[in-house]
This record gives structure tokens, sequence and C-alpha cells, in this order.
């Protein structure tokens, strides 16, 4: 094989490993048991927070950084028309009262702001705020949450300090099971 072609090829061999290391990874997560390939960048603890636009339930534009000097959690799920998304919901809600004023829960799915919007004044949902990523999938990029085969978001939660950096990050291993409360409570508690 001539040099020069053997050296291209290995570039555009470790050039491709490289994009799709950065788009797309199945990491073990699964929907009902099927591998599922999550895009963009994953989020890791110690990282600064990556910015993100989502929609409110007025259809306003709200960024991450909006919620600046605030520990902020980020309730990460595909829909809140299922019922392991709902009670997710319904948990994270539960447990803001105890966190205190200087902690924010935003949930955030591609779910259109109406419809999130609906599901919390049916179940009394007040102690946090939903967020959509239905326009340009910022957040789902942003933070390797973008499933690829239905482009919905998949299930996890991120804890960002209030110093703006990652402090606990879950992408649960099985999108039919609901996140790791506890260690995500306790990530916010220690991150106060």
């Amino acid at each position: 094989m001539n040099k020069l072609f053997y050296m291209m090829l290995c570039t555009l061999i470790s050039t491709g490993i490289t994009i799709a290391q950065s788009f797309g990874d199945h990491s073990g997560i699964t929907m009902k048991g099927k591998p599922v390939t999550l895009l963009g960048t994953k989020a890791h603890v110690g990282e600064i927070a990556p910015d993100f636009t989502g929609i409110d339930s007025h259809m306003k534009e709200v960024k991450l950084s909006d919620f600046k000097g605030k520990v902020v959690v980020l309730s990460v799920f595909p829909s809140v028309d299922t019922k392991v998304c709902a009670a997710q919901t319904r948990r994270f809600n539960e447990e803001a009262s105890g966190l205190g004023k200087d902690v924010i829960i935003l949930t955030i799915s591609k779910d259109l702001p109406f419809a999130l919007e609906r599901f919390c004044a049916a179940e009394g949902i007040d102690r946090i705020y939903t967020l959509s990523d239905y326009r340009k999938s910022e957040f789902g990029m942003n933070y390797g949450f973008l499933m690829k085969e239905n482009k919905l978001l998949a299930r996890g939660v991120v804890v960002v300090g209030k110093d703006g950096k990652i402090t606990y990050v879950e992408y649960v291993k099985e999108i039919g099971q609901e996140p790791d409360y506890k260690a995500a409570i306790a990530a916010v508690k220690k991150a106060k």
C-alpha cells in the first residue's frame, strides 16, 4: 500500500472515530432493552456547565445562566406523559420544598411547553420550573442527552453548583427506570 494513501486512511479513520465519539455514543443506555445512541457532548463532573436555552410554559426563553449563583438540578426525561417521567417530576417537586431558596429544579424534556404546563396544573406541580428543548435540542446536544433514534431526551439528572460547575451527573442506564433520587439530593446538599 502506498505510504501516502496509508497515512491519509489512518487520518480519516482517526478523525471519524473522534467525530463518532463526539456526536454519538451508546454508553450502555437502553430503552426497553434496546441500545440507544446519545448525541452531543456528555456532561462530566468538574466541568463548567454549558449554557443552554429552553422554552418555559409561557413560551419565554430561559437560560441556565439566568440562575447564576444558585444550585441547579436538571431533571431530564423523554416525555411527561409517561408513568416514569410523571413520577420523576412529582418526586423532584416534593424534594424541592426541603432544599431551600438557593436551589432551583429545572425539568427538561422535548415535550411542548403547553403539555408541560397542562401536566403541572393537573398534578399541582408548583415548586419546579419546566423547560422544553423542542426548538433546537440545545440542551440535548450540549449535555449528550439527545437520543438519535427518536430525537427525545434520555433520562438523567445533572446538578450544577453555585460556581457553575457540574457536581453530579447520572445518565440512567435503562430509560424506563427512575433516577437515583437519593444520590442526586445528596449531591444538591453537598453543593449548597
